[in-house]
């Protein structure tokens, strides 16, 4: 099914875009704007709020629903979702989701068969209070997605964490 959903507009390239695609629990949906709101007052914190798009067009829409839309903003490096997940753990992970990703189809075989075939993560949860810090990263090229799905992993609740 073909879903007409919303362009995103970002008019501030340093905040999070925040996709909220799951709206079963708006009290959930608060408390996940109000962990931004939090973190981005904290002094020594990103100043910049997240983009948050509160679309009821997004409602039900998959990751590769929303990384079809997200890819058309050439600077942004990583989309985040509320999705199911968030809106029933207590953590309220949203879903990241990795927009520099490479197309395997444009790999030549000889090359890059390893990558091919076991391509990177495209997909790790975060915490609200982390999502700037990965967002950020991720903007300025210091970390790759994969270190952040990577310590996802390693958390014993299958999450990134603000450091």
């Amino acid at each position: 099914m073909v879903k007409e959903l919303s362009e995103i507009v970002r008019a501030d390239e340093w905040a999070p875009l925040v996709i909220r695609t799951d709206w079963t629990d708006d009290a959930a949906w608060r408390e996940v704007v109000a962990e931004f709101d939090r973190v981005a007052g904290d002094e020594g914190r990103s100043e910049s709020s997240a983009h948050l798009v509160e679309d009821r067009r997004w409602d039900g829409a998959t990751s590769e629903d929303a990384l079809v839309v997200a890819a058309r903003d050439e600077e942004l490096s990583v989309v985040f979702l509320a999705d199911g997940v968030t809106m029933r753990s207590p953590l309220r992970p949203l879903l990241a989701l990795d927009l520099g990703a490479d197309d395997d189809e444009d790999l030549d075989p000889m090359y890059y068969q390893e990558l091919i075939d076991a391509p990177p993560p495209r997909e790790a949860r975060v915490v609200p209070a982390a999502a700037h810090m990965v967002h950020g990263n991720l903007q300025l090229a210091n970390v790759d997605f994969p270190e952040f799905a990577e310590e996802a992993a390693a958390d014993p609740d299958g999450v990134v964490r603000d450091l």
